[in-house]
């Protein structure tokens, strides 16, 4: 019989195990399928990916990775988290799945993991779509350099200091923390908002819920400005790109504000009626664009 969903599975990264899910690498008559590996973003977790990963998993060796501190992978001990960790820890997924190159589908967070997993290892890579994975936009940076390096690093070790002190948000009961999920994401249809509630909760002790994901993921390492480092990656990137942006997003589209110009081979798509989670806001959309994109390696 074939199984429905997906398995768990579990690598170690500097240390840390790492949890990701499977949906299967052989096709029917015994043939490797090519992998597609799903990145997802800042508080989110892996079966956030599952609409996508049952629409593809035919043709593809899906494989959907949890973060550091996010869904079942390990917190870090000192609660610091850092992008180019999370580089490494999607290096060493594809490093030790042995199935490069790989093709990617990332968000966010995991959108700017991966675009530098795709600069540093462009061979490893055949095609890259990264939805509103750029961070944060020129003007926004720009404005965080005019504040001096000093201030910033204070105003960092104070919020880690609340951070350490903050004991996890509970929910009395499942509804509670199903309907912050709708509060956080109005696009979300309710049988969307469930499944992203049931998969990213745990159950306490005491009968309550609360998300898997680690408090100190809301403040994150500073250091000197490494956009430049950044831009280079970017440009290292061999293969085709999509950059996906919902119209009613915060995030700034890089085709009005220049930073498709450090891509060699990008292409950016803006959805209507879609913010930042334009997956779930638009899937059929984003399926439909998904498809075009990636059916030049099927």
């Amino acid at each position: 019989m074939e199984l429905i969903g997906p398995t768990s599975q579990s690598f170690v990264s500097q240390r840390l195990r790492l949890h990701y899910v499977d949906w299967g690498r052989l096709r029917p008559d015994g043939s490797v399928k090519p992998t597609l590996v799903l990145v997802h973003g800042g508080k989110d977790h892996c079966r956030s990916w599952d609409w996508t990963a049952l629409a593809l998993r035919d043709e593809w060796h899906v494989v959907a990775l949890d973060h550091r501190g996010h869904g079942d992978s390990d917190w870090v001990s000192d609660g610091v988290y850092q992008v180019q960790d999370m580089v490494y820890d999607l290096a060493q997924l594809v490093h030790q799945l042995g199935a490069g190159p790989v093709t990617i589908i990332s968000h966010s967070m995991g959108g700017n993991v991966a675009l530098r997993y795709a600069g540093i290892y462009p061979e490893m890579v055949r095609r890259i779509v990264a939805i509103e994975g750029l961070g944060p936009s020129p003007k926004l940076l720009a404005e965080q350099e005019q504040q001096p390096f000093p201030v910033r690093a204070r105003e960092w070790i104070e919020k880690k200091r609340r951070a350490s002190g903050r004991s996890v948000r509970k929910y009395a009961t499942i509804e509670d923390a199903f309907a912050r999920m709708i509060e956080e994401n109005n696009y979300l249809t309710e049988d969307q908002a469930r499944h992203l509630t049931v998969h990213g909760v745990n159950r306490n002790e005491d009968g309550t819920f609360s998300w898997k994901f680690d408090p100190h993921l809301n403040v994150w390492a500073i250091g000197a400005s490494e956009q430049v480092c950044v831009e280079t990656m970017w440009a290292a990137i061999t293969c085709p790109t999509l950059l996906l942006y919902g119209a009613n997003s915060w995030a700034s589209n890089p085709a009005k504000d220049g930073r498709i110009s450090h891509f060699r081979d990008a292409q950016v798509i803006e959805f209507e009626n879609a913010g930042h989670w334009l997956h779930h806001d638009q899937f059929d959309r984003f399926m439909s664009t998904v498809n075009a994109f990636l059916s030049a390696d099927r």
